[in-house]
């Protein structure tokens, strides 16, 4: 977490660089192949043929000179970011490096043929018998686990990365950077995506009226909670996880160890929910892909599970209609999981603004003190401009435009999307790294832990999924053109 004495935040490097990366994306609109050169990693049996330049016109470089020029490239500008946020230059470069390389090498191990392929063809041409159907984002779910097991049983090396270990900067980088990806989707679809943005934004202001209610209820009349430690875990269960925590707490002006503590668990269970909730979605919502994203952004907690989990959702519901004949376009249900987290994010600043005028006029009165409307602003999670920014100025773009210039516009915004694949990869492993369950036990969490076990699976996540079914029943992705 950015602390306040620095000039600038992650919220804000996020913004910088995902902006940085989508303008050059932009490049190939101007006929200048900036960023052809990131890696790409496909399917594959043969490993020599797992890793590409996602651009054809940098194939002199190879597919290992692709993933070394990503590698540097993204050290370069991360050490930046690092060097803004006053931290240890050069502890953050080589901790830096095991981060991304230990994730790349976790993704191309998910992108192994029997874990990645889905369709039968594709089992023919790989000659495999059998594939857990992953699609090569399963390398995801190994980088998470990847991660655990560094941070519960290689606690030194987990502390020696802990200057690299930051997922919440990487993941709302790739929330700008995914802004763009969505914004030529949506122009496409421009009826459905406006729908789904209504649905996102009313299904929000229901969960916020019923979630945290019922939550600080529990909290203080079930457990006996104080209102300081009430808040703070009634905001991390029900809202957003670590920024609704931090900026809850910040609001009444709790001690840090509360929203720190409530912090540690959210990304606990946010780690349980993104390994139980998309594998539960895909079981049983398989009929209703958008009931299934949005419950992924009403139920998992913090940005970085919430958005991975409907990246995996969206794959596995992706490749199992496929099997069927069905074949929806890509975008549509992991962008409904976004819509849904951005919304809820937005709404933090006005929550804690909330939350601050109520303690400081009625509950913490303190003399000269008074809720400022500025909290609004210093609450905001500032990578939601960015992410509003590339989809409007894409969608704009992409409105009535010629066929040619679309064409351009969905290349130079896959280019862009490579590197939002690849922080979602160092976010699945980093969340991993800092998820550790014994030093949290001794930590005292336990009845914290018993709050949020409750409220979380006790009624959260159902409540979330009749939220999904209201707004979001019977909504379909479109159908992939020229398929049936």
């Amino acid at each position: 977490m950015a602390q306040t004495s620095q000039r600038i935040g992650e919220d804000w490097l996020s913004v910088w660089i995902g902006l940085l990366v989508f303008l050059l994306a932009l490049g190939v609109l101007a006929g200048t192949d900036i960023l052809g050169w990131v890696v790409t990693t496909s399917v594959w049996m043969d490993l020599s043929k797992a890793l590409a330049p996602v651009s054809k016109a940098y194939a002199g470089i190879g597919g290992v000179g692709a993933l070394i020029a990503t590698y540097l490239a993204l050290l370069v500008v991360l050490t930046a970011g690092a060097a803004a946020l006053k931290a240890d230059i050069r502890r953050f470069a080589l901790s830096f490096t095991a981060v991304f390389w230990i994730s790349y090498l976790c993704w191309i191990a998910g992108s192994y043929a029997n874990f990645a392929v889905t369709a039968p063809a594709d089992m023919q041409k790989f000659g495999i018998s059998w594939s857990l159907k992953l699609t090569n984002e399963g390398g995801f779910i190994v980088a998470l686990i990847a991660g655990l097991v560094v941070g519960n049983f290689m606690p030194g090396f987990a502390d020696w990365m802990k200057e690299a270990v930051r997922p919440e900067w990487y993941i709302k980088t790739a929330i700008v950077i995914l802004g763009g990806f969505l914004g030529i989707t949506a122009a496409e679809k421009l009826s459905l995506a406006t729908s789904l943005m209504f649905r996102g934004l009313a299904a929000i202001i229901e969960a916020y009226l019923i979630y945290w209610a019922v939550v600080y209820f529990v909290a203080r009349k079930w457990f006996k909670f104080s209102r300081e430690w009430a808040a703070p875990l009634a905001s991390g269960i029900s809202i957003c996880g670590v920024s609704a925590a931090i900026a809850t707490g910040s609001a009444i002006r709790a001690r840090p160890v509360v929203p720190i503590m409530v912090a540690s668990l959210v990304v606990i269970f946010a780690v349980v929910e993104l390994l139980i909730l998309p594998f539960a979605a895909h079981r049983f919502l398989s009929h209703e892909p958008m009931v299934a994203g949005a419950w992924m952004g009403l139920a998992v907690k913090t940005d970085g599970a919430a958005v991975a989990s409907g990246g995996i959702t969206e794959s596995l519901i992706l490749a199992s209609a496929a099997a069927r004949g069905v074949n929806f376009e890509k975008g549509w249900i992991l962008g409904t999981t976004t819509t849904v987290k951005v919304f809820i994010d937005v709404f933090i600043g006005i929550w804690a603004f909330i939350l601050a005028y109520i303690w400081t006029t009625h509950i913490d009165v303190r003399p000269g003190e008074k809720a400022r409307v500025a909290e609004i602003w210093l609450r905001f999670p500032k990578f939601i401009i960015g992410y509003v920014v590339t989809f409007a100025v894409v969608l704009v773009m992409a409105l009535g435009a010629a066929p040619d210039f679309t064409a351009k516009l969905k290349s130079a915004m896959g280019e862009a999307n490579t590197f939002r694949g690849i922080f979602f990869v160092m976010t699945f492993f980093t969340i991993g790294v800092m998820t550790n369950f014994r030093k949290l036990w001794e930590e005292g969490i336990g009845k914290l832990a018993a709050v949020y076990l409750l409220c979380l699976f006790g009624f959260v996540i159902w409540v979330g999924l009749v939220i999904s079914f209201i707004f979001f029943g019977g909504v379909q992705p479109p159908i992939m053109a020229g398929k049936l």
